[in-house]
């Protein structure tokens, strides 16, 4: 049931855009990729004084806060059926410094903004697979993407953010300015305030080669295989990701191999890829990096069951295990290349604590909340370091307890009862 809130104040602070339920707007603002909420108040602000307005309108009222940037979340955190949903897609700016590479990111605006206004530079940032990610969520979890190995996380390129409290404190965060938020903020997930403002170092980046492989997959061991020593053998300049499909509608199991290969112009670096298998088909082909982001067309409502892990080594053993995931016909299993530029940070230099991991190893139930055999997961998860926050279909504290280490957890959870305030939702931090 929806409470009865005295709203005048915030309608008077942030001009047309206080929704309650029955308003224009309202079931666009509630309604995320991962399902239609029915929070009590969907806020849209335009400024960092109306999120703080915002904030502390909630805590005055103890309503729980969510935040949602692009609502991609697959734990479902950017979707609440009660308090105040902060929807921030309004701070969406984007501005380019050519001369220093800097670049100032609104909290709701996504990746693939952020690629179109770079591209005119010869500029990009480790991004999502996907357009209309937003750069809020996928850099608070660290931010995987197509440049890891190149040019590292969406985190290592991040320089500073702004941050309001949980108290409604409006803070400039960075290296030298409130350091222990800046470090939990690299990677922490949430439950540390809400970002209005990223401030990144971008990268040189002209043309790639792009582009997905579609083997046959008769063998699936002796496809991972292959893969897994090429991708060893290769330069920090190529990532791939390696997909094993079950069969569905008729089609027989495939494997589909994304790739990145930054700085190529020619595309006979994708001669060596071609050998790993039985090509069905491909689709790669040299193009502007600005253009590597999917659009994304996913129906609303839709929450896979994922579960994923860090491998420190990707040895025959785990190979063994990661085959055996894909025997019950109903999981998909994802292998992503990491090294490189990731592995050259320290790994407590940042909250996102991963730094040795070889590859990331992510399965996605197709039917219900099983994961292809349960003891071939769990041989496989006893071998990781623990989880990518971004890629888990739960949160709060069960998401920390396999998504951290010990240590980081515990420098974590400090740094959160610093800047956080009784009364706020763990989510509430979280786009």
């Amino acid at each position: 049931m929806t409470l009865h809130i005295p709203v005048d104040y915030l309608t008077a602070s942030i001009a047309d855009g206080v929704l309650r339920p029955g308003d224009p707007w309202y079931t666009e603002g509630a309604t995320t990729m991962t399902g239609e909420g029915s929070p009590d108040l969907v806020v849209r602000p335009r400024t960092t004084h109306e999120v703080a307005t915002a904030v502390r309108f909630a805590r005055g009222h103890r309503l729980p806060l969510t935040v949602r940037a692009g609502g991609h979340s697959i734990a479902g955190l950017s979707t609440v059926d009660r308090g105040l949903l902060l929807d921030l897609r309004r701070l969406d700016d984007v501005a380019v410094d050519p001369g220093t590479r800097r670049v100032r990111v609104g909290g709701g605006a996504t990746w693939g903004t952020v690629a179109r206004a770079l591209q005119p530079h010869g500029l990009g940032l480790t991004a999502g697979d996907t357009a209309s990610v937003g750069v809020g969520g996928l850099t608070l979890g660290g931010g995987i993407g197509w440049m890891v190995r190149r040019h590292g996380l969406a985190v290592d390129n991040l320089v500073g953010a702004q941050v309001v409290t949980a108290a409604g404190e409006v803070l400039e965060t960075s290296a030298d300015a409130h350091p222990d938020l800046f470090w939990a903020l690299r990677g922490g997930g949430g439950g540390l305030g809400v970002v209005t403002r990223f401030d990144f170092r971008a990268e040189p980046v002209d043309d790639v080669l792009f582009g997905t492989v579609t083997f046959a997959l008769e063998d699936p061991l002796t496809l991972l295989t292959a893969w897994r020593d090429h991708q060893r053998a290769a330069a920090d300049r190529l990532t791939t990701v390696l997909n094993l499909l079950p069969p569905m509608e008729g089609r027989p199991a495939v494997a589909m191999l994304g790739l990145c290969l930054v700085g190529e112009r020619e595309g006979a670096g994708l001669d060596p890829l071609l050998a790993l298998g039985t090509v069905l088909r491909s689709d790669v082909a040299v193009r502007p990096y600005a253009d590597v982001l999917a659009e994304g067309h996913h129906a609303p409502g839709g929450r896979p069951t994922m579960r994923n892990t860090f491998l420190p080594e990707l040895d025959d053993a785990a190979l063994a295990h990661v085959a055996r995931l894909t025997e019950g016909g109903a999981t998909v299993v994802s292998l992503r290349a990491l090294g490189g530029a990731l592995a050259r940070v320290p790994a407590d230099a940042t909250a996102f604590a991963h730094r040795s991991a070889e590859t990331l190893v992510t399965a996605i139930s197709l039917a219900g909340d099983t994961v292809g055999s349960a003891c071939a997961w769990a041989d496989l998860a006893a071998r990781g370091t623990g989880s990518y926050v971004n890629f888990l279909s739960v949160a709060g504290e069960h998401a920390d307890a396999v998504a951290y280490p010990a240590r980081t957890r515990q420098r974590l959870e400090q740094v959160r009862e610093r800047y956080a305030a009784a009364g706020l939702s763990r989510a509430g931090v979280l786009p």
